[in-house]
């Protein structure tokens, strides 16, 4: 089991490296191990054409994410939204518009090279109301009570400290305010090495949480209602390249891992 400080490290040094390769012009490519675009097909179609007008192209190729919570958080003239995880800025810029001139929208990071993009994405976008901020989502460097709405892209399964995290969430958001992120979740039980593999294949680095999990976590941290509505559910086929260079039997895997493993909208309420 790797500890938290493994893990934040190595976190870093693949958005570290992902952010260069934007900046010079590449792709960004997640696993070693396979050699593979971040996310593909995890990451793609996320965005609607319409949608990211305006936004520039090295926001979106650094967008390593498995949901668009911009499409589905409900967003609103003069709210402060905060983004765990902010990467490339793309989420950013995205509710940066949605919340408009009256709101503000905050970008959390920890990686200097992501940070560095992303600000010269807001310099390139000509948005004003837009902070990023350096840090960790596990210590949020905002007051109590100063956020109306968390969002998220595939980020808070790669803490090694979720509980902390959500912990975090409850503290920055203003009572009745609003979680919604998009994260990967495990339904039901998975067998501990296929799990790891998938992980892999999913985020590298990645410590999905079990969807019963994710809601316990979420109310013992004061959130009511969590809700989790799947948005992708990744499928054999999905996997079948990973799976075989790792040296695993799709067909022997097939009936532990199909359905299992999913994109999802998680949303909750901090009491008014």
């Amino acid at each position: 089991m790797n500890s938290p400080t493994d893990l934040t490290a190595a976190v870093k040094q693949k958005y570290g490296t992902a952010a260069s390769r934007v900046s010079a012009g590449d792709d960004p490519t997640c696993c070693a191990a396979t050699g593979t675009r971040c996310g593909d097909p995890i990451t793609s179609d996320l965005y609607a054409t319409a949608q990211t007008a305006g936004v520039p192209e090295e926001a979106l190729r650094a967008s390593l994410g498995c949901g668009n919570p911009t499409a589905l958080a409900e967003l609103h003239p003069g709210e402060t939204v905060l983004d765990l995880g902010s990467g490339g800025g793309v989420d950013v810029l995205l509710s940066a518009r949605r919340v408009g001139p009256t709101g503000k929208a905050y970008g959390l990071d920890m990686t200097d090279e992501m940070l560095e993009l992303a600000r010269e994405n807001q310099r390139k976008a000509g948005v004003e109301n837009v902070e990023f901020l350096k840090g960790e989502i596990e210590k949020i460097p905002l007051p109590d009570t100063s956020v109306d709405v968390i969002i998220s892209n595939c980020v808070i399964n790669l803490s090694g400290d979720k509980r902390q995290v959500l912990r975090e969430a409850f503290r920055v958001l203003k009572p009745g305010g609003r979680f919604a992120v998009s994260d990967i979740v495990v339904r039901g039980a998975v067998p501990e090495e296929i799990r790891r593999n998938m992980e892999l294949w999913i985020g590298c680095v990645a410590g999905a949480l079990e969807e019963s999990e994710f809601k316990g976590l979420l109310r013992d941290a004061g959130f009511r209602d969590p809700q989790i509505e799947p948005t992708r559910v990744y499928t054999l086929e999905d996997a079948r390249g990973f799976l075989e260079q790792a040296g695993l039997d799709p067909l022997v895997v097939a009936p532990q891992i199909e359905n299992r493993f999913c994109a999802a909208f998680v949303r909750a309420t901090k009491p008014a």
